[in-house]
């Protein structure tokens, strides 16, 4: 049993999930900056913005993760696809810069 009052005890847990808030909008960064690399270099050599059978493999690979992690692989999913909607943005507008230079 625990010492603290439940106010202390969730004012730690909160404390908790902000540094890990913290700490996913900074790998979210650095994933951004290296899918930026990823744009750049497609746009040099005219590749395709997307790559569904990365992507599926992708998708397989982080499921299974989650599955590992005691994480609903279901969101594991939604959240990747919604990362890489915005990944393939970014890709198309670098493409379409580059188009234009």
């Amino acid at each position: 049993m625990s010492d603290r009052t439940p106010q202390e005890q969730l004012e730690r847990l909160r404390s908790s999930i902000d540094n890990i808030d913290a700490a996913l909008v900074h790998m979210l960064a650095e994933r951004f900056k290296a899918t930026q690399l990823v744009g750049e270099l497609k746009a040099e050599h005219r590749m395709p913005a997307s790559d569904p059978a990365r992507e599926a493999r992708q998708i397989q690979r982080l499921r299974e993760l989650a599955e590992a992690a005691h994480l609903d692989p279901e969101f594991a999913e939604k959240w990747f696809n919604f990362v890489v909607a915005e990944v393939i943005q970014h890709h198309t507008r670098i493409a379409d810069e580059a188009a234009t230079e």
